[in-house]
């Protein structure tokens, strides 16, 4: 452990003077330590961001080292027979034995870490992107650069989860666990998704979205975060412009999970009771 470690620490270093230096990135050492981090991101010893307690920590230098991976790669064709692409990231490969089911025409970059069980429809996982065991990427859904998903998701059919590479310090995508996101969601600019919340059909999220819980007798208002277990549909409110009052876009947290109930039984009530189209 503490060899692994140090040896983290010393790429890490080398990666970071080469963000400061990019002359640097000439010297195979650094050119090394950049293509050995996508491949730890690769197969899932590195994450972009990482739980620390209840919160998340975003590792930058392993964002750093993804962007400085774009410039050491030669634009080349990549034969998929029949198709063919002209790129500077290699597709993912050797699902089978990653216990990956993947159905065409879905796609993965390599830089991408999908664990075993992971059913990918047709579909589009990004670079840096992590996506955890059990989860469903339903029909066109899209899951972003350095976006972190978590067990036994559901991302329905259109999904988008937004990308982030720059700025470094940015928090990307997080959806925790056992997560239910309806079709044609969007979430994006670092929302976080907290453990088996619900989002129903057409619900948008971005840093300035207003998420309101509507269950209690005053309004609760949250932004860039969904408490856990809540089910979410999309609403509005009124807001006054110079040109008169009109209706904007926002998030209303109509109910709870339960927290005693089977997963999957606790997410057809949630779908039942509170109406909310998936």
């Amino acid at each position: 452990m503490r060899f692994i470690y140090s040896y983290l620490m010393e790429m890490q270093e080398i990666i970071e003077k080469a963000w400061e230096q990019r002359e640097l990135l000439d010297d195979p050492a650094v050119q090394d330590a950049v293509f050995k981090t996508v491949d730890m991101l690769d197969n899932g010893e590195l994450r972009v961001a990482e739980p620390a307690g209840e919160e998340w920590k975003v590792n930058e230098w392993v964002k750093k080292a993804v962007i400085l991976y774009f410039p050491l790669r030669s634009m080349e064709v990549i034969d998929a027979d029949p198709f063919e692409f002209h790129d500077k990231i290699p597709l993912k490969k050797n699902f089978r034995e990653l216990g990956v089911r993947v159905v065409p025409h879905a796609l993965a970059r390599y830089g991408a870490y999908l664990a075993r069980g992971v059913i990918m429809m047709p579909s589009y996982v990004n670079i840096g992107a992590y996506v955890d065991e059990g989860t469903m990427v339903d029909t066109w859904a899209t899951v972003g650069s350095c976006a972190q998903v978590g067990k036994h998701v559901h991302l329905s059919g259109g999904v988008g989860l937004g990308g982030v590479l720059e700025p470094v310090q940015a928090a990307p995508v997080i959806i925790e666990d056992d997560c239910f996101i309806g079709s044609r969601c969007i979430v994006v600019e670092g929302v976080r998704v907290r453990k088996e919340a619900v989002l129903g059909a057409n619900v948008v999220l971005t840093q300035s979205t207003r998420i309101i819980d509507v269950t209690g007798e005053e309004p609760v208002e949250y932004r860039g975060v969904v408490p856990p277990r809540s089910v979410v549909i999309p609403g509005s409110y009124t807001k006054k412009f110079p040109a008169g009052d009109y209706q904007v876009p926002c998030a209303l947290i109509i109910g709870k999970r339960k927290e005693s109930t089977n997963k999957k039984t606790s997410l057809n009530d949630a779908l039942r009771e509170y109406n909310v189209s998936a």
